[in-house]
């Protein structure tokens, strides 16, 4: 089970910062949760728990398990980068939000700070505070683009 996406995000500097949240909250920590953590922390983006699986060489339903037992905890957060799969990443990092390209399937970052002349225009015309996080901006990459 997924929790919102509107959960208090914790970032965290360290693996052992993040697994000394979870003991905080009366969490065990376990060899699969602590390798999802520090798999989490080595990731250079989001992550599918299915690429999570294969590092640690842990089955699935228990990367699902320990995902969701960080998202409620405020350490990571699901993303969803085009049609694939959600993605994890961990709280504090990649927190602006991404654009997809629904041809190819690239994504890339975009920082919070390149977004605010963008939500500031989409609460002047409906009043929506929008948080570009959890789902990408959908369009066509500058390749895609050019060669259509």
């Amino acid at each position: 089970m997924s929790y919102s996406h509107c959960a208090e995000r914790l970032p965290l500097p360290t693996p052992t910062a993040a697994l000394g949240t979870l003991r905080a909250r009366g969490l065990r920590i376990s060899t699969a949760r602590r390798q999802v953590v520090d798999a989490l922390f080595a990731a250079e983006g989001p992550v599918s728990a299915e690429a999570l699986a294969r590092s640690t060489k842990a089955d699935l339903a228990s990367v699902y398990r320990n995902l969701d037992a960080l998202e409620q905890a405020g350490i990571a957060h699901h993303v969803h980068v085009g049609h694939a799969a959600g993605r994890y990443v961990l709280s504090g990092r990649h927190d602006g939000g991404y654009a997809a390209c629904e041809r190819c399937g690239r994504h890339v970052q975009l920082h919070g700070d390149d977004l605010t002349g963008l939500r500031e225009t989409v609460k002047a015309l409906c009043g929506f505070a929008c948080d570009f996080s959890h789902f990408p901006l959908v369009g066509a990459c500058p390749d895609c683009e050019a060669d259509r």
